[in-house]
């Protein structure tokens, strides 16, 4: 968004916070941009508010917008078949139009009255500019000759403090059992290159060609989860959040699975080790079966995985999301007067 022109009032870094407990701390960060956004808007008057995902922040300057007569253009919908279904009804009043980017969300949208379209998942409009196998392992001075088991602790520091030190554990118990293989760390450049110190396996930040590249994962939960689906590489779920949180989740979240891809297809496509479910002595069997090509239960993965990629829709997300927009003010300011309130 900088790169086209946007002015930002916060970075992701700076929105980065996931969970109950952990949002605690940054209120006064979020109170003190949220009036500095409504303030844009009564001062600047836009013609559309496009809100993107975010839900505990953007649902509040959803309601504003509609207050104030303004379009409202929600792209990627907050997450109400999961809980707290009752802001679908909000939803619907206040939003315009909601683009969604799973295949079930507008047919549960629309029993509560929401506008909503699918317009397929962005991750599909990227670019295939992923490096060959052999100048990926040459750039990160990596064994052409190992199978590679990625490892993808997370993109935030917080989920970095939670999930490291498991994941480095997990990598050695593999590797105890299989030492040719070479497990690889991803590092989101957003993350300092000391919070890796001493870890003991190579870290790259070219998390994309490590996902294809590599012959099994074990991910974090989130969108990387879809990221390593759309790769072909079969992986297994890791995710640990504060016992506060996860404690709350377990009674708000009214969902059998956590990770995406289970949630797409339905079904236990891929193994999901929570909380305490995830150290060495349950996580690595797991691992050391996705990393053997002869293994039923690889096979099996991989197979699941594709049908998960077909759920996903076609490329054309942003073009899609951008007609919707068209719809609500037109390049003529035609659709304006149609999406007001």
């Amino acid at each position: 968004m900088a790169e086209q022109g946007v002015e930002l009032l916060a970075g992701l870094d700076q929105l980065a916070v996931m969970g109950f407990a952990e949002v605690l701390p940054r209120l006064p960060f979020f109170r003190r941009l949220a009036a500095q956004v409504l303030r844009r808007m009564d001062e600047d008057r836009p013609a559309l508010v496009v809100l993107v995902d975010y839900p505990g922040f953007n649902m509040r300057m959803a309601r504003a917008a509609h207050e104030r007569g303004i379009p409202v253009l929600y792209y990627i919908a907050p997450q109400v078949w999961a809980w707290k279904q009752g802001r679908a009804r909000t939803l619907a009043r206040v939003a315009d139009r909601v683009a969604v980017i799973l295949p079930f969300e507008a047919g549960f949208l629309a029993r509560f009255g929401v506008d909503a379209r699918y317009v397929g998942h962005p991750l599909l409009d990227r670019a295939d500019d992923v490096p060959q196998a052999d100048a990926f392992r040459a750039r990160w001075g990596l064994d052409p000759e190992r199978p590679i088991l990625a490892m993808l602790p997370g993109s935030r520091a917080q989920e970095l403090a939670r999930h490291l030190e498991p994941f480095r554990e997990i990598a050695a118990a593999v590797v105890a059992r299989r030492p040719d293989v070479q497990p690889v760390f991803s590092r989101s450049e957003t993350l300092a290159v000391g919070l890796y110190r001493d870890l003991g396996y190579p870290v790259v930040t070219d998390t994309r060609a490590l996902q294809r590249h590599a012959t099994a994962a074990l991910v974090k939960s989130g969108t990387s989860t879809l990221e390593t689906v759309l790769e072909g590489t079969p992986f297994a779920i890791g995710y640990r959040t504060s016992p506060v949180t996860f404690w709350l989740a377990k009674r708000l979240v009214k969902i059998g699975y956590v990770g995406l891809p289970n949630l797409v297809a339905d079904a236990p496509v891929v193994p999901e080790f929570l909380q305490d479910e995830l150290r060495a002595e349950t996580v690595a069997p797991v691992l050391l079966d996705l990393l053997d090509p002869r293994s039923t239960v690889r096979g099996e993965q991989v197979a699941a995985l594709t049908r998960v990629r077909a759920l996903l829709g076609e490329p054309g997300a942003a073009g899609r999301v951008a007609d919707l927009a068209d719809e609500l003010f037109g390049a003529d300011g035609s659709g304006l007067a149609e999406g007001a309130t």
